[in-house]
């Protein structure tokens, strides 16, 4: 990048992002890996055709990483009873079968390139741990425990 963006021309296309694209994704959770995925791995750069026709390439990529990091700590700062549900509720869009995606995303996590570069690696790690106690309820809903007998509670 060339030159240092305007913060105004940032803020202003913050707000585009946030007005036409983001409102249209139902979770932070959606959101996060929507941004993710407008970031470039091997540059850790941001880039969106849309937004840097209107602003410049600079500006969008400014823009996405400001969206990208109020998201992660909109994420961050959600209880963990909010997270399960955003997670359920977005393996439920993906159209994988239960199983198929909790055993994808204990395997691969895929949630830690969807963090921001320069996202707090304290705030990084809580939110990974809260991923997998998430993941972990999930699949114990999937695999509930026998109930016990009335007898054997008893004792």
């Amino acid at each position: 990048m060339s030159s240092q963006p305007r913060r105004l021309d940032v803020l202003q296309a913050a707000e585009d992002v946030r007005c036409r694209t983001l409102s249209e994704l139902p979770r932070s959770l959606d959101r996060l890996i929507y941004l993710a995925s407008m970031r470039d791995y091997n540059t850790g750069l941001y880039y969106h055709d849309g937004l840097a026709a209107r602003f410049s390439q600079e500006v969008a990529c400014e823009a996405l990483a400001d969206c990208h990091r109020e998201v992660f700590r909109q994420l961050v700062s959600c209880s963990l009873e909010n997270l399960v549900c955003q997670t359920e509720a977005y393996m439920k869009s993906t159209h994988t079968g239960p199983r198929e995606f909790l055993a994808a995303w204990r395997k691969l996590e895929p949630y830690r390139v969807a963090v921001p570069v320069e996202a707090d690696p304290l705030s990084a790690q809580l939110l990974f741990s809260t991923f997998k106690i998430a993941l972990a309820i999930l699949e114990a809903r999937l695999n509930p425990r026998p109930e016990e007998p009335a007898a054997s509670r008893r004792q």
